[in-house]
């Protein structure tokens, strides 16, 4: 496969606990330092971890942990062009207490901001948001929006109401104010204040809860056109990080033919739900569905706009990410140029790169 630009928009730092509590008032300090910092994980156990046992130096030292080894032992070897960082304590948003998971939130924002976006030129950032109190995420989009260095606002997809819901739009018209786009990430869903993982509740396994995970975002999807969320912001576009590809055309298919006989039900809709989506909603690849016969595979990416709709996302240092080459080498050379930078570099206003490797 002969090299092309990679822009990886799905990138996990783990940010340091102590730095996060520097940039923590009183009373959140206290409770921050305590170990009481939110929601907890549902505590499904994946026998794979959830970081690759790999994603270490060989003094042991957490690559995701360290903006320098990061940019070392990630971007450099894989030569990603640009990377967009996605944080990992994603549940702090979902917190009952809604006055600390923003305060939580912006701290993160902080230590990104002041302590890896300095590191590499090719770090990007994701402005992350608690959808609990949508006013107070969207002062913290018009502190930090206009930086440089953030690409896109972030929300966890666990939610306790669809996103296309009124609630949420103050959230949307600050990201348009800004030029950025949202994105969400599973990983949330039952933890929290968000409802159980799947419509039938609360599943026994992690192989359960993960493979079930693509559920909400379908949800999320119909919610923000059904709700008119792009006729009120025809400028927002939404990114959904990490809910698989292959769910898209069939779920398309049925949109559009309840559309055609429900559409008294939704009437600013005035063209195909299909439509819509392909203009503003954007997929990331990981995890790239693997059938075994290849031209299914092959078939399923032509049922919808691949090369506009697909970004190339490697989850690291997660147990089930892909690399740059993996990816690349599934889909059709004709395909592979938007997929790998092309789609993501318009989504994120990234300029051509003039920065070398550190």
């Amino acid at each position: 496969m002969p090299e092309l630009p990679i822009i990886d928009t799905d990138i996990h730092p783990v940010v340091d606990a102590h730095r996060v509590a520097d940039f923590l008032a009183e009373p959140w300090r206290t409770r921050w330092q305590s170990g009481n910092r939110g929601a907890l994980p549902l505590g499904y156990w994946n026998p794979n971890g959830v970081r690759r046992a790999d994603a270490v130096t060989d003094n042991g030292d957490a690559i995701a942990s360290d903006p320098q080894l990061l940019s070392r032992q990630f971007f450099d070897v894989y030569d990603i062009e640009y990377g967009v960082l996605v944080i990992d304590h994603q549940q702090i948003a979902l917190t009952p207490d809604i006055d600390f998971a923003t305060a939580a939130c912006a701290a993160i924002n902080d230590v990104i901001v002041n302590d890896w976006l300095p590191v590499d030129p090719r770090f990007r950032a994701s402005l992350y948001v608690s959808p609990l109190d949508p006013e107070a995420a969207a002062r913290e989009i018009h502190r930090l929006g206009d930086h440089p260095g953030v690409v896109q606002v972030f929300m966890p997809s666990g939610a306790r109401m669809p996103y296309g819901q009124r609630f949420y739009h103050p959230i949307y018209a600050a990201a348009v104010a800004h030029g950025l786009p949202i994105a969400i990430h599973p990983g949330t869903e039952g933890v929290g204040v968000a409802g159980a993982p799947t419509t039938t509740g609360y599943p026994t396994s992690y192989l359960e809860w993960h493979t079930d995970l693509v559920t909400g975002y379908i949800s999320h999807l119909v919610s923000l056109v059904c709700e008119g969320v792009f006729q009120k912001f025809p400028d927002l576009r939404f990114v959904m990080i990490e809910g698989g590809v292959s769910w898209l055309p069939p779920l398309l298919w049925r949109f559009d033919k309840n559309w055609k006989a429900l559409r008294q039900l939704a009437p600013w809709l005035t063209r195909p739900p299909s439509e819509i989506v392909t203009e503003h909603i954007r997929l990331t690849t990981q995890p790239i569905e693997e059938p075994e016969r290849r031209e299914h595979f092959t078939a399923m990416m032509d049922m919808f706009d691949a090369a506009h709709m697909l970004m190339f996302s490697s989850d690291y240092p997660h147990w089930d990410g892909d690399t740059p080459d993996f990816v690349g080498g599934a889909f059709r050379p004709e395909l592979r140029p938007r997929i790998l930078s092309e789609t993501a570099r318009e989504i994120y206003r990234l300029p051509e790169a003039t920065h070398a490797a550190t």
